[in-house]
């Protein structure tokens, strides 16, 4: 309890600095959360300036937002995270009524750690890979592709993915089994391998 106790007040002081201006903790934040918002904005808009544009409309609601933040009711980065995944689902919502046909090459904006252990060869080979199964995702239905997003790669919990959503959770966990089958049926024509 004692950690817990120390991450709040951690978490809280770290947010008071923002709200009182202090531009290197706003810069703490914003160098690392941007990655992970970013990643999950490219995977829901499959387009590298949508992606840029709405990790860029997520900070600023989060820079507006910080005095709602109450470190008692969880951590700095689920609340940030939580207020990131509403705003690029609400995104995706918007542009699956008006959708436009904007798709940038994965493989030239993602970001992404190199592993020092990797050969060349193998790093060429897992971002191929990924890129298949990024164009394997794109491929699944608007509301089986946001479920398997949300569970297989931001690893939400069914409960925080029904909470999202606002629908039930039997519908969550079908539309997870259909998507994670659909998505393999897809990668199998597309002659993918796994790892």
């Amino acid at each position: 309890m004692g950690a817990k106790l120390a991450l709040m007040s951690s978490d809280a002081e770290w947010v008071q600095r923002c709200i009182e201006g202090e531009a290197t903790a706003w810069a703490d934040v914003v160098r690392q959360y941007s990655r992970r918002i970013y990643n999950l904005a490219y995977r829901f808009t499959a387009s590298h300036a949508a992606a840029e544009d709405l990790t860029q409309e997520v900070f600023i609601r989060v820079y507006r937002s910080l005095n709602q933040y109450d470190a008692s009711l969880g951590d700095l980065s689920n609340w940030l995270m939580r207020l990131a995944r509403n705003l690029i689902i609400d995104d995706y919502r918007k542009r699956q009524r008006t959708p436009t046909d904007a798709s940038d090459d994965l493989a030239d904006h993602e970001y992404h750690l190199p592993s020092v252990s990797d050969s060349p060869q193998r790093n060429l080979e897992r971002q191929e890979r990924r890129l298949q199964v990024h164009e394997a995702i794109k491929k699944l239905s608007p509301d089986l592709r946001e479920c398997v997003i949300l569970r297989d790669i931001e690893e939400l919990s069914y409960q925080e993915i029904v909470d999202l959503l606002k629908i039930p959770e039997g519908t969550v966990k079908s539309r997870i089994n259909r998507g994670r089958i659909e998505l393999a049926k897809i990668l199998r024509r597309m002659k993918v391998n796994p790892d």
